[in-house]
């Protein structure tokens, strides 16, 4: 209750004695005004108790929320939260331990495609490996068509083109009731006239067994020397006007490097058991005997190359006296010449002259394992007798 409210007392009735007032004291008319604002304030207070508690509930509820989410995210209140440093240690221990698992599984999963692609190819060579054949002798392939075999690059043994291979695609080519005749395409400048002459031989034995079964040659890009050597056994020749045809003749090349060994002050020692066994070496002075023998063995087997051209071309061959010089002419010239007997490509004999237009290639080609085989064998002959010579201390024995 307020002043007003309550009950007069008994000294109420007594007569008011007055204030005794301090020496010096202002008098009412000199008291210090109190301003407006604090006087609301005060009323205020007073007539809602609750505020200043409710007020104080909130700012602790703000303070309490402020300092959880600098728990969470690490940081300190001012450095501190409560006197005890934050717990954000926690955190980064597990974003850790997470990015960790994360580059693990990225690491599996990599090792992973990287085996199954490894193991896809190794299948896939061994796929090539076994199917890799296009023409072993097994081909049979349904209704009349054009058999075909391929001779490519130098005429030499251990290669596509050797005599061991072109023989048994011809041999498979011709055997082939289904085949109508057989081109043989070359694309070779050459090689040994050993394989060479193993190939012609063949075809004439096979064209005695098939005599109704032709066999025609085409050239693409080159036949010349060893190349033609071959291509003179065919019924017939066809080439494109630009192919490069001829080089019927034998070389045999080498270096001589006396000359030069003298200015260098270097000395050859070459011991033979033989007069003529170090016939043309290149660090050892020519012999003129020697080099008459070397030409006279090349013209031994240039005469076997003109035979064998005579025999297969006969009259067709016109009266040249560059005909066997060893020259090489342009495709469109060798028909002139009579070393070829038109113009055609393999289609054009299939389809016109063969009236198969269908052509099967019969090439054998030798698959994967087979080089890694042929490689991997002259290694370790090579090896194998490199040791044996280094042993008895022969190495320079040939």
């Amino acid at each position: 209750m307020t002043e007003q409210q309550k009950p007069p007392s008994d000294e109420s009735n007594q007569p008011a004695q007055p204030e005794e007032k301090p020496t010096g004291a202002a008098g009412p008319s000199e008291a210090a005004p109190v301003p407006e604002s604090e006087r609301l304030v005060t009323a205020k207070r007073a007539d809602f108790p609750l505020e200043d508690e409710l007020r104080a509930g909130d700012d602790a509820a703000r303070r309490e929320a402020r300092e959880r989410k600098a728990r969470l995210s690490g940081a300190t209140a001012g450095g501190q939260v409560g006197g005890q440093a934050s717990g954000g240690w926690e955190r980064d221990v597990l974003e850790k331990v997470l990015t960790a698992s994360l580059r693990e599984q990225r690491a599996a999963r990599r090792w992973r495609i990287f085996f199954r692609l490894v193991t896809l190819g190794l299948l896939v060579l061994i796929l090539f490996a076994v199917f890799d054949f296009k023409g072993d002798g097994t081909i049979t392939a349904s209704g009349r068509h054009t058999a075909m075999v391929t001779l490519e690059g130098e005429i030499a043994a251990g290669t596509p083109a050797s005599a061991e291979a072109i023989n048994a695609s011809l041999q498979a080519a011709f055997a082939d009731s289904n085949a109508a005749g057989v081109i043989l395409k070359i694309n070779s400048p050459g090689g040994s006239p050993v394989q060479a002459g193993i190939i012609n031989d063949e075809i004439h034995r096979l064209r005695g067994l098939y005599p109704s079964k032709p066999l025609y040659v085409v050239v693409e890009e080159i036949c010349a020397s060893g190349g033609y050597y071959v291509a003179a056994a065919a019924d017939k020749i066809y080439v494109d006007k630009a192919s490069i045809v001829g080089s019927i003749g034998v070389l045999m090349d080498g270096f001589g490097f006396t000359g030069l060994m003298d200015k260098l002050g270097v000395e050859r020692r070459l011991y033979t058991s033989g007069a003529n066994k170090g016939m043309l070496d290149p660090f050892s002075p020519q012999v003129p005997k020697q080099k008459a023998f070397a030409e006279a063995m090349l013209k031994q087997i240039h005469q076997q190359f003109i035979d064998v051209v005579k025999e297969g071309r006969g009259d067709r061959l016109k009266d040249d006296p560059e005909l066997f010089s060893g020259l090489f002419w342009s495709g469109e010239r060798s028909v002139a010449l009579g070393l070829a007997d038109g113009l055609g490509s393999a289609e054009y004999v299939a389809r016109d002259l063969f009236k198969a237009e269908d052509i099967v290639d019969y090439t054998v080609k030798e698959n994967i394992a087979e080089r890694v085989a042929k490689r991997f064998g002259a290694a370790v002959g090579t090896a194998a007798m490199k040791t044996m010579l280094w042993s008895t201390g022969m190495q320079g024995m040939r």
